[in-house]
């Protein structure tokens, strides 16, 4: 039996691919090692600033799938699957609350004993706190939301503007 992926092991691999996506341009959003046994996949999330195209993923993959099958990490059979963060892709620290200001956000926060949801345009990032415009015309209002209260964050997609 296989044992599940060790950190040591995604280290390693992480080691082996950050020098190729930074050479073509592209940031690791997330690495992930799944399955055991033969069913083994690798899934690695890239992302730049002005965002991914399928065509971005399949020259990623293609990269990487040649370098991974020279250093040849896995004992075993593997897959590998290449994607972007997605449209309501997480908000997880706070380079990316700043980078995505003016973009719709959902929060989900604790407000005393309760939690709140709010979705609105993320209006502005300090050190300790962001900013969310709830609304629209004589309807709008401004929340603001202490990082520290924040349970988890996202993109959200803006149907209005479709």
């Amino acid at each position: 039996m296989v044992s599940a992926p060790t950190t040591s092991q995604l280290d390693r691999i992480r080691e082996l691919i950050m020098p190729t996506l930074t050479f073509l341009g592209y940031e690791l959003y997330d690495l992930t090692l799944a399955g055991s046994g033969g069913n083994t996949t690798l899934r690695v999330r890239i992302d730049r600033p002005d965002g991914v195209t399928l065509d971005d993923c399949e020259r990623v993959s293609k990269s990487l799938g040649a370098l991974l099958d020279q250093a040849d990490p896995f004992p075993t059979r593997y897959e590998l699957e290449v994607s972007s963060p997605g449209a309501e892709r997480p908000l997880r620290n706070l380079d990316e609350y700043r980078r995505f200001v003016g973009k719709r956000a959902n929060v989900r926060y604790r407000l005393g004993d309760s939690e709140q949801v709010a979705e609105g345009q993320l209006t502005a990032v300090s050190d300790d706190m962001i900013e969310l415009q709830l609304g629209e015309g004589k309807h709008r209002k401004t929340v603001a939301i202490p990082l520290a209260d924040i349970l988890s964050a996202r993109l959200a997609i803006d149907l209005s503007r479709h």
